[in-house]
């Protein structure tokens, strides 16, 4: 389908995680701050009728001020992150970008 032919399509995530993991923050090759966080969520939601319960491991990226902001956080503090998903080129797995936490 050509550009022109493309819907807008939402790509937009929250999800209250626990952060589980920090990596040191590194830089990319311009310079701009760089984090990759694990997360893990753990709820429990009705499907169908029933009730599930619910656990998820995501690997998540920041970067900028929100990557310096995430830095800085201890690991098992949980937040309400924003983002959304992609594949790295590379990637097998979805990443989700914060782009805040609050």
């Amino acid at each position: 389908m050509s550009e022109q032919g493309k819907t807008q399509v939402a790509n937009r995530l929250q999800l209250t995680a626990s952060v589980v993991a920090l990596d040191g923050l590194r830089y990319t090759p311009s310079g701009l701050p760089a984090l990759n966080v694990r997360l893990e969520h753990s709820s429990s939601m009705t499907e169908a009728g029933q009730v599930r319960a619910i656990k998820a491991a995501i690997k998540a990226v920041a970067f900028g001020a929100v990557a310096e902001r995430l830095a800085g956080q201890v690991v098992g503090s949980d937040w309400c992150f924003t983002g959304f998903l992609t594949t790295p080129l590379n990637g097998k797995h979805v990443v989700f970008h914060l782009q805040d936490f609050s």
